[in-house]
């Protein structure tokens, strides 16, 4: 009698398994229209379907489908209602106290950083171990974009009320003199707009993915700033019950999104600066030598108190570091 119910469940197993491999249900907060969703996303799912000749596929539910919010994105892939998912690590930092070590000012070069990533890739499994990790990137550095107050000096930043993506992000705004406000993407326009923010802290890809150029009047770049890492993760469950071969498909295809995303990232980045400055009545304003000397300052003193409470940090920060 036993010996049938462990069949039973084990023919259960299987039929788990099947329903696993059949379509991965991919949850992405950002809209269909954003640049990674053909640039990475897209090209994801087909390498998954292809290296596995159909016979897993990945379908992708844009705009918030699955569940309205980047925030959750991480309990969607953990609770099971989507097997994959695209966040930043920023928005529950606690879960990832490592891999946010590479956010910090200084660490991580905005060029070479996801090479980086990769190539110490295992130094993170300890914030990954109840999910799959499937992607790993990082961003192009965080500008600060203001409604009003152009930002020409640190005393420029004291008072203003700065949104920020993660803590990492909110300490380095307290450093320099503002208040953090913690938010995702999607509320940051609307916040601007009706002057519940002062400024924001995000790359270049938002002026305009999300329309910032619309909000804000000028940019200010030329300090040390932190970058925001993305991730696609999969629920454990869902990739154990991948044979080997599959798995190693969706790992593959995991890395070459990740190239991918970065280069979305710096392209997309570096036009929105391009269309932002060359729009009337808005401005970047590139920091002098002197001025950037008194962010990067207040930046330095940040990395090293984090790295200092974080156990394991500052190994990761000094093997990511470029030499």
């Amino acid at each position: 009698m036993r010996s049938a119910f462990k069949l039973a469940l084990f023919g259960l197993a299987l039929s788990s398994s099947a329903v696993f491999a059949d379509e991965l249900k991919f949850a992405n907060f950002m809209p269909p229209t954003h640049p990674y969703v053909p640039g990475a996303f897209e090209p994801f799912a087909k390498a998954v379907t292809d290296a596995t000749k159909g016979e897993v596929t990945v379908k992708l539910y844009n705009g918030g489908e699955l569940g309205a919010g980047p925030v959750e994105q991480y309990s969607r892939v953990v609770d099971g209602v989507a097997e994959l998912a695209v966040s930043l690590p920023g928005y529950t930092a606690s879960q990832f106290p490592l891999t946010l070590t590479a956010e910090l000012p200084g660490v991580l070069d905005e060029a070479t950083g996801t090479e980086n990533l990769w190539k110490h890739l295992s130094e993170f499994d300890h914030d990954y171990r109840r999910v799959q990790l499937v992607a790993l990137w990082s961003s192009a550095e965080n500008l600060l974009f203001s409604r009003e107050k152009p930002v020409r000096s640190l005393a420029d930043v004291k008072g203003m009320k700065i949104r920020v993506p993660s803590r990492n992000t909110g300490l380095l705004v307290e450093a320099w003199g503002g208040t953090p406000v913690s938010m995702p993407v999607s509320e940051i326009y609307n916040a601007m707009q009706t002057g519940v923010i002062d400024a924001a802290m995000i790359d270049g890809t938002g002026i305009n993915a999300f329309k910032l150029a619309e909000v804000a009047n000028s940019i200010t770049k030329g300090m040390k700033t932190t970058n925001s890492p993305f991730f696609i993760i999969m629920n454990r469950d869902a990739f154990d019950a991948l044979s080997p071969e599959q798995q190693e498909a969706v790992r593959t295809a995991g890395k070459q999104a990740s190239l991918d995303g970065q280069k979305v990232q710096l392209t997309v980045a570096e036009k929105g600066l391009a269309d932002f400055a060359a729009t009337s009545g808005k401005e970047v304003i590139t920091l002098d030598a002197a001025a950037a000397a008194e962010f990067d300052a207040a930046a330095e003193n940040v990395t090293q108190t984090v790295l200092a409470e974080t156990e394991g940090a500052q190994a990761i920060a000094d093997a990511l570091k470029v030499q």
